[in-house]
């Protein structure tokens, strides 16, 4: 599929200049840095070298002192308390987190991960049954809770007091909890709005050990769980999370706790681990638990402490996201097989598929597998309890939680956010869901939003690519959004006629422009074989492309990633 290239370049020369003079760097690090709204050397200080003083202060968060009043009376009254949280990574990771933290301090206490079936998203009237059946009288609820109004409605007539951890956008009503926190509330007048679920739970914590008097140390330990959150919930890596994935990646690279460690060793990861390594390699098996078997094996794992049972939990979960790596491939092929057989394919803005056999723990994954085929707002359906129930997914630029909240007629439950969401309907509904949620979409979303964009931050000629930009570049990590790795478009790039397809079908290149023809860099294009005969002709092309360290039989060099490739428009 053509993509649409668009090069953000500089909007403001001056800045940059300005910049590049203060800081003594080139043109290209003094591009990046304000396109990160850094303009200045101290912002510059506090980007590249992240602090742990840095951290805001947790009690500005609106409801925190009455958590922690509240967490203070539990303990000195010896109640049990339960740790709640959803089955994704932000949820198991915020669960691991805080119940391995207070089990320090609290004599009686549990955590629970509802059933992805049995009882859904978020917190269920199965979870606080079960709180009331074993004599729970405080839940802390992670990454959930904030429109659980009709929930903690049943949870305080049951006695039972919740204090709630969520960074979801509040609805219209805020529920009757003991305590709130969630620095999206209207009134809350937390600096940082973009913390994980897992971040909300290392506030809590973190504000627990300064009004107990505690080493915050005893806090920071936990920073690998909120970096797995951070990068696996997808949430910006600025601010105060790139100061708590920073640190994060830190454990994880010196001391990981056992379940991580066992993770990285069961799939023989002797790299340093990134953001990447997390969003790739860890969270889809941390979430696999979830999606196959029970997500509190995925809690098991992460709270282990010991190396021997962590290695036979991670193997256990690697055996699930096996399963889950199936499922996921078998289904994507019967969908693609259901589209390519559709003659009304190439009429329609939107996928809507239904198939009752398919594994409702998969569909958000083959949603988003179908979207970089065919790039279109997509949901994929299947059945569950008699219902019809799905994943929404949607294009860069389109909100489609917007264009369900317009079939709520035809819904019996939906939520979500402008790129993702979750529905419920009846199934005799699906076929009026699909003509109606193809209508509105048609309606409101433009060409151009259909077409996939590859957004890039500066255009440059390989001669710029030097060992002190490479140096720098490495200090831009974390990644993540509003932080991706640079993404680079050099024109009229020609091959030495050392080309070749390696593997499946990728390109192995070494690059030159005949500006510079003794400047060369190797370049690696995966998936893009089909291009050799460009090169061999000795068409100048474009390329965009990252730049990383390759390392080879102990040898580091510097390789351009290429991400796509066109026929040069300077040719």
């Amino acid at each position: 599929m053509e993509k649409k290239w668009r090069i953000y370049n500089n909007i403001n020369t001056g800045v940059t200049y300005s910049l590049q003079q203060e800081l003594g760097v080139d043109r290209v690090v003094a591009s990046l840095l304000v396109q990160r709204g850094i303009t200045s050397f101290e912002n510059s200080k506090v980007f590249f070298r992240p602090e742990l003083s840095q951290l805001h202060d947790p009690f500005l968060m609106k409801g925190m002192k009455t958590a922690i009043d509240r967490i203070n009376t539990a303990i000195e009254k010896n109640e049990k308390i339960l740790i709640y949280g959803d089955y994704d990574v932000d949820g198991t990771t915020s669960v691991s987190l805080v119940y391995s933290f207070f089990k320090q301090h609290v004599k009686q206490i549990d955590h629970y991960i509802p059933d992805r079936y049995k009882e859904g998203y978020g917190i269920s009237f199965q979870g606080i049954d079960f709180a009331e059946e074993n004599n729970f009288s405080l839940i802390i609820a992670l990454d959930c809770g904030i429109k659980a109004v009709d929930k903690i409605n049943y949870a305080n007539e049951r006695k039972i007091d919740f204090i709630i951890c969520d960074h979801h956008l509040p609805g219209d009503e805020i529920p009757k909890a003991c305590a709130v926190l969630d620095p999206k509330q209207s009134d809350c007048n937390y600096p940082y709005k973009e913390l994980s679920g897992c971040g909300i739970g290392f506030k809590l914590i973190q504000a627990y050990s300064i009004q107990n008097k505690l080493p915050l140390q005893s806090c920071y330990n936990y920073l690998d769980l909120v970096s797995a959150s951070i990068a696996a919930d997808i949430v910006p890596v600025t601010g105060e999370n790139r100061v708590l994935a920073h640190y994060g990646l830190n454990i994880i690279n010196s001391n990981p706790r056992p379940g991580i460690k066992a993770l990285l060793n069961t799939n023989q990861m002797k790299s340093v681990v990134t953001i990447t390594t997390l969003v790739f390699v860890l969270g889809p098996r941390i979430n696999a638990a979830g999606r196959i078997d029970h997500a509190r094996k995925a809690v098991e794992l992460l709270i282990c402490e010991d190396e021997t049972e962590a290695a036979e939990l991670a193997l256990a979960i690697n055996d699930t996201n096996a399963q889950r790596k199936d499922l996921d491939l078998g289904t994507t092929q019967e969908a693609c097989e259901i589209l390519e057989n559709d003659v009304l394919i190439g009429e329609r803005n939107t996928t809507v598929l239904f198939n009752e056999k398919w594994h409702k723990g998969v569909i958000g994954i083959v949603a988003s597998r179908l979207i970089e085929k065919y790039y279109r707002p997509t949901i994929i359906l299947t059945e569950s309890d008699g219902k019809a129930t799905g994943s929404a997914r949607s294009v860069k630029e389109y909100d489609v939680y917007s264009a369900i909240e317009k079939c709520s007629d035809l819904l019996e439950q939906f939520g979500g956010h402008k790129f993702a969401a979750g529905l419920t309907l009846k199934k005799e509904n699906v076929e009026a869901f699909k003509v109606k949620f193809e209508s509105i979409v048609s309606s409101t979303i433009t060409k151009d939003q259909l077409i996939p964009k590859i957004e890039i931050d500066l255009e440059l000629d390989l001669h710029e690519i030097t060992e002190k930009l490479v140096r720098i570049l490495k200090q831009f990590a974390p990644h993540g959004p509003e932080n991706m790795m640079p993404l680079f478009c050099c024109r009229n790039v020609f091959d030495t006629g050392w080309g070749r397809i390696v593997g499946a079908n990728h390109l192995k290149l070494e690059l030159f422009q005949k500006t510079n023809p003794n400047i060369r860099f190797q370049a690696i294009a995966y998936d893009k074989g089909d291009y050799i005969n460009f090169f061999q002709r000795k068409t100048p092309m474009d390329i965009v492309f990252k730049i990383q360290e390759n390392e080879y039989k102990g040898v580091t060099s510097v390789q351009l990633l290429i991400e796509d490739i066109q026929v040069s428009t300077l040719g």
